[in-house]
């Protein structure tokens, strides 16, 4: 079944394939209007295969099929991420909405949201996974042992409080006990009537007819509510395949870890028998080959050729079925472009243009990457490996084929081996130029020379070269900046997708985002580039992300989500939190960030960002002075390699309070969490509730609680029903169900986000470097509107006064 499927999502992947190259001519063209349709159309078709493929993934079992369609799905999830950055570039908005499209493409809003592989957790490294349960253990020994200290007063205050509650037990058993002993008095003394059989026959008909009837009076209201659409039908469970599913999924999940681990045995076992059998062989005949090159390009052009560098692939480079004139010219005409690059940077750093020459070369340059993809080739490899080698095989063999693994061992070796004869042939080519020809290389030792001087200087002063990485995590630890992560899914982050938002968009509104349009946007900008390796390195990452909002939308439970879903390490750094007495600014950011890049994935949460880049430090922050995190913070980011997956995470809830250029600068992506729209409060009222152990019943109207709590956020519902629902509430939820009205005290004496402040978010995100851009792109569009009316009126005017 998993080939037929396979075979269905491939056929639809080859067929998107086909569709996106008239798509490429008409974005290169610079038609903008038309792209963006075209484009949301790509972005929701892979979408859909990306989906799907990831459930397959799943449950193949075969090791060497599921890294082919590993290598598919890493791809897919990069297109995706390159058409995001498309639209974002073209409409100048982080949000986009499909309303139309998804009746278009026969879809609902489920496909539209964002599937993490579950790869991810899966397939972390043991060594982090060793040292993960380090950290627990160390963790929980820390909280044990530290008893925070108390004074004289402190101590007394609490035993008085103990005891008079201990006495107000005391007194409230005596109570119940008085009570329950003059209930069974009265009890003893009352007699039941005296009634005939006929009468108590009658009596407990009664109560019967009665009760049946009132169960049947609701079960008719309910239906008929439901027909008449007034209440949401019940969904339907999962049917027998899918349970069956949940059930084989455990089991299937140790048998894709016991035939991956036979697959890395296998692969050992035959790397070595090559090496040993084959590895001299190998190496005899590159020398052949390399020195054969030698002879016949010095019968050719007089001289000893060069021998190419690692970067333009050595050896291997050489023997692509060219002639030895050949190679000898392209290795001249590369040699003359590296002479013509450096020529050029002398040429810019004298030089000192304009602001506007270099924005024209900055566009180029961005036009020129979006219309090539990185991840396309990827994705075709990946289809045209199993089309060649696994449509054709049966899936029951389940075990390593070892023919196959043979050839992509061997092709391993042969790159290994390469590398060691290229250093010894360069070194060979050296002598006999020395010896024949009787020249020296001046000018690749110069070379050589400036590039180490150039690394010595990239290479910064560590300032723990002397600790071992366990001490520093230990002491992370125990200071409180390397904490434990939540368990919650990105799925928890409750929110509805918004049906009107296209339309208000093609009436010149521009509508709030949902809370939906905000969870697919982290799992794709913080998910799926953190969860993978390949994505992470091929695609241009920001490695920095802003969530800015009031509080309680949420942006605390991301970024416990991200951590979860990624299964990265979490570094929390509050700058308004004094730091050890004993640590400088630079020494504790350099700890963090070193511990953050060995312990890849990782997550640098910045709480309260905004205080760092202040305009003045508020009088309650001075003492621990948060603005010395600022230049120390830029240093450090800017210390952050392209293989190190970390990402910082910055959370505000006063983003306006900071100077904006600073702020921006630090922080590339910025993501504005609004308040819960109407059916986003609908369902996290229905949700909370059930969290909190309490079925809402039909009784309890939550229409009218989703409509009173305009402008209140998912922190102050959460709150208003954990206040409700105490341990003696929901003890009484069956003789006394929920209403409606038991919560609106406790929301009243909250208070909402009130429009003033909602507009001064607004218009903070009108200064960042995106709505400044967005700013510029509506005036220009007005002026041309403008320019064109007034240019018909001039025209207008002029023919008049020729014919007068």
């Amino acid at each position: 079944m998993t080939s037929r499927s396979f075979s269905r999502q491939q056929w639809a992947l080859q067929r998107l394939l086909q569709e996106e190259a008239p798509t490429k001519r008409q974005l290169g063209a610079g038609h903008h209007s038309g792209a963006g349709p075209e484009l949301g159309v790509l972005y929701l078709k892979y979408l859909q295969i990306f989906r799907r493929l990831e459930d397959l993934y799943e449950q193949l079992v075969q090791p060497q099929r599921r890294r082919a369609v590993r290598m598919v799905l890493d791809g897919l999830m990069g297109r995706i991420l390159e058409l995001r950055t498309q639209m974002v570039s073209l409409q100048l908005s982080e949000f986009h909405y499909f309303d139309d499209l998804l009746l278009d493409l026969k879809m609902t809003p489920k496909d539209l949201e964002i599937p993490v592989p579950r790869y991810f957790l899966r397939e972390k490294n043991q060594l982090q996974k060793k040292f993960a349960h380090v950290l627990e253990a160390q963790q929980t020994k820390h909280t044990a042992s530290c008893v925070p200290a108390m004074s004289l007063e402190e101590a007394v205050l609490l035993l008085q409080v103990s005891e008079r509650a201990r006495q107000g037990r005391i007194r409230a058993q005596y109570m119940k006990e008085l009570v329950q002993s003059e209930r069974g008095v009265l009890r003893n003394t009352w007699k039941p009537p005296k009634l005939t059989p006929h009468q108590a026959a009658v009596t407990v008909q009664k109560v019967w007819r009665g009760y049946r009837q009132r169960k049947q009076t609701v079960r008719h209201r309910t239906e008929e509510m439901r027909f008449l659409g007034m209440i949401p039908a019940e969904p339907p469970g999962p049917g027998p395949a899918c349970l069956r599913a949940r059930r084989a999924s455990p089991s299937l999940s140790l048998i894709q870890d016991q035939e991956e681990e036979e697959y890395r045995r296998a692969h050992l076992r035959l790397k070595r028998s090559l090496l040993d059998v084959e590895g001299t062989e190998i190496r005899e005949t590159l020398q052949d080959q390399i020195r054969q090159w030698f002879l016949e390009c010095r019968g050719v052009t007089g001289k000893f050729p060069e021998f190419p560098d690692g970067e333009d692939g050595g050896s291997a480079s050489l023997f692509s079925q060219k002639t030895p004139e050949q190679v000898s010219v392209e290795l001249a005409a590369r040699e003359e472009e590296r002479q013509k690059r450096k020529e050029r940077k002398k040429e810019r750093e004298k030089e000192k243009t304009g602001n506007m020459k270099k924005k024209k070369k900055t566009k180029a340059k961005t036009e020129d990457d979006s219309s090539q993809s990185r991840f396309l080739p990827d994705v075709v490899k990946g289809d045209q490996i199993f089309t060649d080698v696994w449509r054709c095989r049966d899936d029951r063999q389940q075990s390593v084929d070892l023919q196959l693994l043979r050839e992509e061992t061997r092709q391993e070796v042969e790159q290994e081996v390469r590398l060691q004869v290229d250093d010894l042939m360069r070194a060979e080519l050296k002598n006999l130029k020395l010896v024949v020809d009787k020249t020296k290389e001046k000018k690749t030792k110069t070379g050589n020379r400036k590039k180490k001087k150039k690394t010595k200087k990239k290479k910064k002063r560590d300032l723990t070269a002397d600790r071992s990485l366990q001490s520093l995590c230990e002491e992370l630890i125990l200071e409180g900046f390397l904490i434990q992560p939540m368990n919650i899914k990105l799925s928890d982050y409750i929110g509805e997708f918004s049906f009107l938002a296209s339309t208000l968009r093609q009436l010149n509104v521009e509508p709030t985002p949902s809370l939906s349009d905000i969870r697919q946007l982290v799992a794709l900008y913080a998910v799926l580039p953190l969860g993978s390796p390949a994505v992470w390195e091929k695609f241009p990452v920001v490695n920095t992300l802003l969530l800015a909002g009031p509080s309680g939308v949420g942006k605390k439970m991301l970024v416990h989500a991200v951590c979860s879903e990624t299964g990265a390490h979490l570094f929390h750094l509050n700058p308004a939190h004094r730091s050890p007495d004993h640590l400088s600014p630079a020494h504790l950011l350099h700890r963090i960030f070193k511990v953050a890049g060995e312990l890849q994935p990782s997550v640098i949460w910045i709480e309260d960002a905004e205080k760092t880049f202040c305009k003045k430090t508020p009088k309650s922050d001075r003492k621990c002075n948060p603005l010395r995190f600022r230049k120390e913070l830029l240093k450090s980011l800017r210390s952050l390699t392209r293989q190190d997956r970390v990402l910082v995470i910055g959370t505000t809830r006063r983003p306006f309070d900071a100077n904006v250029k600073p702020f921006c600068n630090v922080f590339k992506k910025i993501l504005l969490i609004p308040k819960p729209d109407y059916s986003s409060r609908l369902a996290l009222w229905r949700a909370l509730l059930r969290a909190e152990g309490a079925e809402p019943a039909a009784s309890l109207d939550l229409s009218s609680l989703a409509k009173i709590t305009d402008g209140f956020t998912a922190g102050h519902i959460l709150q208003a029903v954990r206040s409700v629902l105490r341990r003696r509430r929901l003890q009484t939820l069956g003789v006394r169900p929920l209403a409606a009205a038991e919560f609106i005290r406790p929301l009243a004496r909250m208070e909402p986000v009130y429009s003033a402040q909602e507009h001064a978010f607004k218009v903070w995100l009108c200064k960042t470097p995106l709505g400044r851009r967005k700013a510029r792109a509506a005036k220009t569009t007005t002026e041309e509107e403008g320019g064109g009316k007034e240019g018909k009126k001039k025209k207008k005017k002029m023919k008049k006064k020729k014919k007068i």
